[in-house]
């Protein structure tokens, strides 16, 4: 991710997901392992185990709508979800952003950075500086999202537009295995083993 702005906090929740994998694996006796720590989820699966994980489609009521299945083999060690209404301040919209890739903390960050690229300019989004909201935020003057009304159907696909094509990017670069975005009711998936869907209605 180098060459744009990101701070060592989008990493920290799903780094330490990892470390605590880490010791745990070192009893040989499990065979399933998975740490959730608050969304950022690391996991290890033995040959022949699977876990299924569930996808929601807003991080302001965490009910799963979908679900993944994930098995070993498949190199999946981490998924992580961002969103403008999470835990941690957004410069995007996404209601949820679910990225599934090698481990906790790479999730982690991509899963902030593509949320933060599926954006839009519209009257209905509200912005305030991050430091208005958090005086020891390391995000400084830059605006951050603290309300989102309805958009338009042309919006929503521009915002999905946009989180889609830089999504595209961290696949193909190998940063990770794909991701799920979800934006007022609409979903695009990207670079996982399913149909690539295109701005459909969930």
């Amino acid at each position: 991710h180098r060459g744009q702005f990101v701070t060592p906090m989008a990493a920290v929740a799903g780094a330490v997901a990892d470390t605590i994998l880490l010791a745990m694996q070192q009893t040989e006796s499990l065979r399933k392992i998975y740490i959730n720590n608050g969304g950022d989820i690391a996991l290890h699966l033995a040959p022949g185990e699977q876990i299924q994980i569930g996808i929601v489609p807003t991080l302001a009521v965490a009910t799963p709508d979908a679900s993944l299945t994930i098995k070993a083999g498949d190199g999946v060690g981490g998924i992580a979800s961002s969103g403008w209404d999470g835990h941690s301040m957004s410069r995007g919209i996404a209601d949820a952003v679910t990225v599934i890739a090698e481990s906790a903390a790479v999730a982690d960050v991509a899963a902030t950075l593509i949320a933060n690229h599926v954006n839009c300019a519209d009257d209905s989004i509200e912005r305030r500086p991050a430091l208005e909201l958090d005086p020891d935020t390391e995000l400084g003057e830059r605006l951050v999202t603290v309300r989102v009304g309805k958009l338009s159907p042309a919006a929503i696909k521009n915002a999905l537009d946009c989180g889609e094509q830089y999504a595209w990017r961290l696949v193909e670069q190998g940063i990770i295995h794909g991701t799920i975005l979800s934006l007022q009711g609409y979903k695009r998936t990207v670079g996982l083993p399913c149909k690539r869907q295109q701005w459909l209605r969930s």
